[in-house]
């Protein structure tokens, strides 16, 4: 017997609809934007050694009472030549999901890894953008492993409460 119904539906084995999952982003929006360039324009002038680059990346989600999720990607970077910042970048980028076939113990890394990866190329755009305004080449950021980064934050947690 098939699984598709005479509409073309897929159903489950006792004649229901069967949902697939599925993730909707139904906004996109920015929450917080910064950009800094203190040494401006001394830091633009050409010939100088590349700055030293430190990136961060955090993700966090909530429910909401309406049934959808938001979704927050943070991401910054702090470019720094002989102990000065060069330039600062800091953005908090959100987004509005509906996630609907998802089993409960999958949410949280749907939330963590799946969303972020919808969020991300629009966040990499604004740096480069930002810094490229501020004088400087554009900073393309490298695709990041999101689930690399939810592994290595829920391991760190769970040491932080096997030493507790």
């Amino acid at each position: 017997m098939s699984d598709i119904d005479p509409a073309g539906q897929p159903q489950n084995g006792n004649g229901e609809d069967a949902q697939p999952p599925g993730i909707r982003v139904l906004a996109q929006f920015v929450r917080d934007f910064s950009f800094e360039n203190p040494r401006a324009p001394e830091s633009l002038r050409g010939g100088l050694e590349q700055p030293q680059i430190d990136m961060g990346v955090e993700m966090n989600a909530r429910g909401r009472e309406d049934g959808l999720f938001e979704v927050d990607l943070k991401l910054s970077a702090r470019a720094v030549r002989d102990n000065e910042t060069v330039f600062h970048v800091e953005l908090l980028y959100g987004g509005l999901f509906a996630i609907e076939g998802v089993a409960s113990e999958d949410l949280e890394p749907v939330l963590l890894i799946e969303c972020p990866r919808f969020l991300f190329p629009y966040a990499r755009r604004m740096i480069s953008d930002v810094t490229t305004e501020g004088g400087f080449p554009p900073f393309l950021l490298d695709p990041i492993d999101f689930a690399g980064v939810y592994a290595s934050r829920k391991a760190q947690v769970e040491g932080q409460i096997g030493t507790a």
